[in-house]
């Protein structure tokens, strides 16, 4: 009875599916969402906690929109981390600037042919921090009291994307600002960039000096008017051909006479 319960126990284990770490490889990893600045090192960890074969297999694989290639594969660095990154035991790959390219899903892979569980895999996803550039800012030049006005201010190089502050007088406006005349627009994402101060003009409506235009140009056209008149009524716009026809103007309304030795009211029209 004691040799049956003793055996038992000893089966336990692979009933349940749980093996004991002498007998599998098994890996872990200290963070499966690594963060990190553009041009900084960075170490990607795959930590074996258990294994019996003296010299395993390691692999590492970059997995792009969903496409892999190998990083370390016949024990050297391969693909665009070649010559960028190492090696480190037991089984981690230090990046040594890390750029824009490398935001990605890596995966460390282990095979240990002596041990029963015979291989692991450990997936860690790596997001490379980009500093934004200088912001193209488009502030109108001057806007009236009263009208809207759009002020635009784009970067399309951070990542991820930035979030966009404006200031005025290097004082951070609140989210609905109504009107403030001098803006200057900035992202943050530790570290920033912004661009250079914008000078917005807002002015009130010159109701005086719109009536004075108005004036100016309503006196204008009565005098233009009141010259025509009397260039009208001083003959200025009647004519003679050949033929002895005649345009005679009453009342400052012309009127067609056809002179065949006395007058007769022939057409009239108004221009």
């Amino acid at each position: 009875f004691l040799v049956v319960t003793q055996h038992f126990c000893d089966l336990f284990p692979f009933l349940t599916g749980h093996i004991p770490s002498s007998l599998g490889v098994i890996l872990r990893t200290t963070d499966k969402i690594v963060w990190a600045n553009e041009f900084e090192p960075i170490e990607l960890t795959c930590l074996i906690e258990s294994i019996s074969t003296n010299n395993p297999r390691i692999e590492w694989k970059k997995i792009k929109n969903g496409v892999p290639s190998y990083v370390y594969f016949q024990n050297r660095i391969a693909g665009d981390l070649e010559h960028r990154a190492q090696l480190r035991e037991p089984a981690n790959i230090l990046i040594f600037n890390t750029s824009r390219s490398d935001t990605a899903e890596y995966r460390c892979e282990v095979a240990a042919i002596d041990d029963q569980r015979d291989f692991d895999e450990i997936l860690i996803s790596l997001a490379v921090r980009v500093k934004p550039v200088v912001p193209r800012c488009s502030v109108p030049v001057a806007v009236t009291v009263g009208t809207s006005s759009e002020l635009r201010c784009l970067e399309n190089e951070g990542f991820p994307p930035p979030q966009y502050s404006w200031f005025h007088n290097n004082e951070e406006l609140p989210h609905d600002p109504k009107s403030s005349p001098k803006f200057l627009c900035g992202v943050t994402l530790k570290g920033h960039a912004q661009c250079p101060p914008q000078m917005m003009e807002v002015y009130d409506v010159d109701i005086f000096g719109i009536f004075l235009k108005a004036s100016a140009a309503l006196a204008a056209v009565i005098c233009v008017t009141v010259g025509l008149c009397h260039a009208h009524k001083h003959g200025c716009f009647s004519s003679k051909d050949h033929t002895e026809n005649k345009y005679v103007y009453y009342d400052d309304l012309p009127f067609l006479i056809f002179l065949q030795g006395h007058f007769r009211h022939k057409s009239s029209f108004i221009i």
